[in-house]
């Protein structure tokens, strides 16, 4: 720890840190101590941002969280290629006072470049909400594709279909009314098991571990299962007793990464973004 022209700081992890001090009125001791309590709050301030604690350690949406983010608006600007008809939706979505829920645009296509890597023809997604990412995913894939597109909200199932229609895509997105483990369910019976290509899941986070394994049961070897919001704004690093919902997504991220029957990526992409491949 230095003391220059009335300034207390030093250097902690390679960032040399400094704030400036009145110590002219301060005796010895005291400016001792006070420069011990300040490099004590540099240690804590540096643990939360490189931790994520209090605040997020990733950028976020880029209609969101991130919006405001440099950087990340350089990335949308600067790859991002949105059929018109996703431009008339995501704004139609803004509108929504739930917005936040919509998958950022950067990360839908990523996606979406993931189901044409993989050739993909048919996907499931588990939580539509005003159908974005359902419809960017049909929009990816070739004519005879298809989107099982899950929604229990009347609202959001209303906002959708126009745009599904406008697109072109209404025959390919089938979106089932009902909760998503009904769905999956049926889609078990009806013999479905091991021919779907691509999940996403993004509903109920009390759910997300049922979700999980009914979808590896319908994918096929060498299909990928993409799980959001697996950061949670940051909150899974040491959730808050009473936080059932980080507990849950951080119990998910601990048995995914033991689970031998996929392979893994965890992403920082909008709100964190977990791919599996099936073995």
């Amino acid at each position: 720890m230095d003391q220059i022209d009335g300034a207390v700081g030093g250097s902690v992890m390679g960032k040399e840190l400094y704030f400036q001090l009145d110590t002219s009125k301060m005796e010895v001791g005291q400016q001792s101590r006070t420069a011990a309590d300040i490099k004590m709050l540099i240690y804590i301030g540096l643990a939360v941002v490189l931790t994520g604690v209090g605040k997020s350690a990733f950028i976020g949406k880029s209609h969101s969280g991130g919006k405001d983010n440099l950087v990340l608006q350089y990335v949308v600007n600067n790859s991002l290629r949105e059929h018109p008809v996703l431009t008339k939706l995501r704004l139609r979505t803004l509108e929504d006072p739930w917005n936040r829920m919509m998958v950022a645009a950067e990360q839908a296509q990523f996606m979406a470049n993931l189901i044409r890597l993989i050739n993909a023809t048919k996907a499931i997604e588990v939580g539509m909400y005003t159908g974005y990412n359902a419809l960017s995913m049909a929009l990816a894939m070739p004519e005879n594709g298809q989107v099982v597109a899950c929604e229990i909200e009347d609202t959001y199932v209303e906002i959708a279909k126009p745009f599904f229609k406008e697109a072109g895509v209404e025959n390919m997105i089938n979106v089932q009314h009902q909760t998503a483990l009904k769905t999956l369910d049926e889609l078990i019976a009806a013999g479905e098991v091991g021919t779907y290509d691509f999940v996403f899941i993004d509903a109920d986070k009390s759910n997300y571990d049922r979700y999980y394994e009914k979808s590896l049961e319908l994918i096929r070897n060498g299909g990928i299962i993409a799980i959001d919001n697996v950061l949670w704004s940051g909150k899974v690093v040491n959730p808050a007793p009473n936080d059932t919902t980080s507990q849950t997504l951080d119990a998910l991220n601990k048995k995914i990464y033991q689970d031998q029957r996929v392979e893994l990526s965890m992403l920082t992409v909008g709100d964190g973004l977990t791919i599996a491949i099936k073995r």
